[in-house]
């Protein structure tokens, strides 16, 4: 089986390390992936999406999807954009906390995520894309539990160190 996963946003959302991190799950469970980051010239606040394919056993023959699996959008321009790419029966995770226009589709599952308020009782805004990254991983179950906090471990190690505390309560922080 093979999972297709879009990921957009404005630049500083943290849209490109959601999808780094499911890439580094998927290749700790030795799984097939690719991950391919966009992002405008102005970074920061400008627009940021990638696409993530994993598969459970073939190798991934293309990076680019017309079609997704799963769709997470941080913002409003993104939702506009593409809520198009999931395929029927799909799952569109939208940030509530920015959007506050519904979907239109009626044949997806939309996940809505307040974001920065979950994020902000686990000590931090910063960790609203962790919120989001959990309710997808959770949902999806693109890589396994224990993958997901062995990534965070990775990533947030070193000077980050600080920060996996409140990461990890970010995780869990959405009911699925």
């Amino acid at each position: 089986m093979t999972t297709k996963l879009f990921f957009a946003g404005s630049g500083g959302q943290g849209i490109l390390t959601m999808g780094q991190m499911v890439a580094y799950g998927a290749m700790a469970e030795e799984k097939p992936v690719t991950f391919l980051p966009s992002y405008g010239p102005e970074m920061r606040g400008g627009t940021s999406n990638c696409t993530v394919v994993v598969s459970d056993d073939k190798p991934v023959s293309c990076p680019v999807i017309y079609e997704a699996d799963a769709v997470v959008v941080m913002n409003l321009p993104s939702l506009l954009k593409f809520e198009s790419m999931v395929k029927p029966g799909g799952k569109l995770f939208v940030n509530s906390s920015i959007i506050d226009q519904k979907p239109t589709r009626d044949d997806i599952e939309v996940i809505s995520v307040p974001t920065i308020e979950l994020a902000e009782k686990c000590g931090t805004t910063r960790a609203a894309n962790i919120v989001m990254w959990g309710a997808l991983v959770r949902s999806t179950g693109v890589i396994s539990y224990d993958s997901a906090q062995h990534v965070m471990e990775k990533v947030f190690s070193g000077s980050k160190a600080r920060f996996l505390p409140m990461d990890k309560l970010a995780f869990d922080a959405f009911e699925i």
